[in-house]
């Protein structure tokens, strides 16, 4: 259950990086860029029912996202606090 969680907010995540009006600089977008593709790695890991190492270095790198995107995007700031938690139950 947690992993089709955490699908649905990779897929809200590459939404907002697919949409042209979603106005990023460049390090914003590379930053999301990164999370997409360690989350995607975290979901085939889990799917292929191997063991996925606790990284607090994960969840903490979110969260400094979250708190820089908060005010202006809060829309992504609580998808990224939902993949923080859907990572918490996962046990990353």
């Amino acid at each position: 259950m947690p992993e089709q969680q955490l699908r649905a907010q990779l897929e809200a995540l590459q939404q907002t990086l697919d949409d042209p009006e979603f106005d990023l600089s460049a390090e914003e977008r590379r930053s999301l860029e990164e999370l997409a593709n360690n989350l995607e790695a975290r979901l085939l890991v889990s799917e292929a029912n191997e063991e996925s190492v606790a990284d607090p270095s994960l969840a903490d790198g979110i969260n400094l996202l979250v708190e820089d995107f908060a005010e202006r995007y809060p829309t992504l700031s609580a998808t990224l606090r939902n993949v923080v938690q859907t990572l918490s139950n996962m046990g990353i």
